[in-house]
C-alpha cells in the first residue's frame, strides 16, 4: 500500500557524485542508481524532489531534469576536474555556501525534509537542517570503520576525518536508514547511533528493465560464442571491489583444467575508481602475468540495456568484493536469471540468497573460489534452480517498496521533529 505523502518537496543531497552519471565510471556506482530511481518514484507519488550535486564540468552548472517532478542542480565548489573523493571535505564550505544561498532564493519553508548520502552529504545536510529547521534523514551507503575491517591487501585506509565526519553525521541525523539489518548494527555497534532513530529499507531493482532474455541471442549481440563459459564482473574497478579475485580465480580454473581456455570467457565490465586509479592497467598486467590475457575481456561501464545483455549472457555474475553495503548489482544480475556467486559480507546475505539463487564465498582466497565457480558450473540442475530462485529471489526487491518505506520514514522524521519542536 503506497504511503499517503505529507511533505510537498524534498531535498537529496549527493554531493560527491551525481545521479546523471554512468554508473561504474569514477564514483559513481550503486548510490548513483540508488538516489535516481527513488526520487523518481517519490516524485510520482506527488512530492517534489530536488537533488544537490557538485558541478563538475562547465556544461552542468544549469539546473537538469532527470524525471517529472526531479530537479538536479548543480553547486559549483572548487575545480570541475581533477578533484578525488579524497579532495571533497575542503570544498564543503563551498558545497554548503552554494545550497544555502539556492534555498535562500526560495520562499522560507520551501523544503521539508533533506535527504542526504555518504558521509560527505550528510556533513552538508547537518548544516542544512539547522539553518532551514527541517529533519535529516541520512543514508551512508558505505561506513569507513567496516571498510577498514574488511580492508583488501594494499589498499589506503579510509582517513581519520571520515570516521569523525560520519560520527558527527550519525548524531545529527534525525533518522538514518540502513539497507539491510546487517547494516543497522553496524551504525549501533561501530557508531554508536540512537537505535530508536535507525530504519532498514532494502535497495531494489527495475523489474521492468532486468528481466531474463535469450541468452544465446545476448551473446550473439557481444560477439560471444554460443558455447562459451562466461563468468562476469561488474563495477568500478578498485581493491575493494577484488576483480582480481575473479582473475586469479579464473587462471586456477584453467590450471586445473586446460580445456577450459577455448571456451572461458571472463568479463569485467566497469572503469577504474579510488585507489584503482593509481594503477589502471593492474588488471590487464594482472592477466597477462597469469597467462589468461586471452580468456578476459575488458568493458567500459555502459548503458543499461547493453549490461542486461551481459547479465542475460553470463553463466555466473562473481561479485568478491571485500565490504558492500547491500550489492545492486548481485540483485540485477539475478532480475536476468543469473546466478550469482559473491563473497559473504556486508549486505550480500541480503541480496543473495545463499543456496537458492546463488552462493555465498567466505574469504578471498582465489582458489577457494576456482573451486566453488567450478562446482557450480559442473552441476547443470544446480545452474538451472539457481537461475530459477535467482529471479524468484530478485522479485522481492522492486524500487516501488524501497519508495514507499523511504516516504513513511520521512513522514516519521518529519513528525518526531515536529513534537520536539513544540516541547522544546
Amino acid at each position: 500500500m503506497t504511503t499517503k505523502p505529507t511533505l510537498e518537496r524534498i531535498a537529496i543531497l549527493s554531493v560527491h557524485t551525481s545521479p546523471l552519471d554512468q554508473p561504474g565510471i569514477g564514483d559513481s556506482g550503486g548510490m548513483n542508481v540508488y538516489i535516481a530511481e527513488t526520487a523518481k518514484r517519490i516524485a510520482a507519488r506527488g512530492i517534489e524532489v530536488e537533488i544537490f550535486t557538485r558541478a563538475t564540468s562547465a556544461s552542468r552548472l544549469a539546473n537538469q531534469h532527470l524525471a517529472d517532478g526531479v530537479t538536479v542542480r548543480h553547486i559549483s565548489a572548487g575545480p570541475f576536474e581533477g578533484l578525488r573523493k579524497e579532495d571533497l571535505p575542503a570544498q564543503l564550505c563551498a558545497v554548503t555556501a552554494g545550497v544555502l544561498r539556492a534555498e535562500a532564493q526560495k520562499p522560507e519553508g520551501f523544503y521539508d525534509l533533506i535527504h542526504s548520502h555518504y558521509w560527505l552529504s550528510g556533513q552538508v545536510g547537518w548544516i542544512a537542517q539547522e539553518r532551514w529547521n527541517v529533519p535529516l534523514v541520512h543514508t551512508m551507503h558505505t561506513m569507513a570503520r567496516v571498510k577498514n575491517l574488511q580492508l583488501a591487501q594494499g589498499d589506503t585506509p579510509e582517513p581519520a576525518i571520515r570516521e569523525i565526519g560520519e560520527e558527527q553525521v550519525v548524531l545529527a541525523a534525525d533518522r538514518l536508514v540502513a539497507n539491510t539489518q546487517a547494516e543497522a548494527r553496524e551504525l549501533i555497534e561501530l557508531y554508536s547511533a540512537d537505535r530508536e532513530r535507525v530504519r532498514v529499507i532494502n535497495p531494489g531493482v527495475d523489474l521492468q528493465q532486468f528481466v531474463p532474455g535469450d541468452k544465446s541471442a545476448a551473446r550473439a549481440n557481444l560477439g560471444i560464442a554460443k558455447d562459451a563459459i562466461v563468468l562476469l564482473f561488474v563495477g568500478r574497478i578498485q581493491p575493494l571491489k577484488a576483480p582480481d579475485v575473479l582473475i586469479s580465480a579464473a587462471a586456477e580454473l584453467v590450471r586445473n583444467d586446460p580445456s577450459l581456455r577455448s571456451k572461458l570467457v571472463v568479463a569485467i565490465c566497469g572503469g577504474p575508481s579510488g585507489s584503482g586509479l593509481d594503477r589502471p592497467t593492474a588488471l590487464i598486467d594482472l592477466a597477462a602475468e597469469l597467462g589468461i590475457s586471452d580468456c578476459v575481456r575488458f568493458e567500459p561501464p555502459t548503458h543499461r540495456e547493453r549490461l542486461v545483455q551481459w547479465f542475460q549472457a553470463a553463466d555466473l555474475n562473481i561479485v568478491p568484493s571485500y565490504s558492500e553495503s547491500f550489492g545492486l548489482v548481485a540483485l540485477e544480475a539475478q532480475a536476468c536469471g543469473t546466478p550469482v556467486i559473491a563473497a559473504n559480507v556486508g549486505g550480500l546475505p541480503t541480496a543473495v540468497s545463499n543456496g537458492v539463487s546463488g552462493i555465498l564465498v567466505n574469504g578471498h582466497d582465489p582458489r577457494h573460489w576456482a573451486s566453488v565457480i567450478a562446482d557450480t558450473l559442473s552441476d547443470q540442475q544446480l545452474l538451472v534452480k539457481l537461475g530459477i530462485g535467482a529471479t524468484n529471489h530478485a522479485a522481492k526487491f522492486g524500487w516501488e517498496a524501497t519508495a514507499d518505506q523511504l516516504l513513511s520514514v520521512y513522514n516519521e522524521a518529519v513528525e518526531s521533529a515536529a513534537l520536539r519542536l513544540a516541547q522544546s
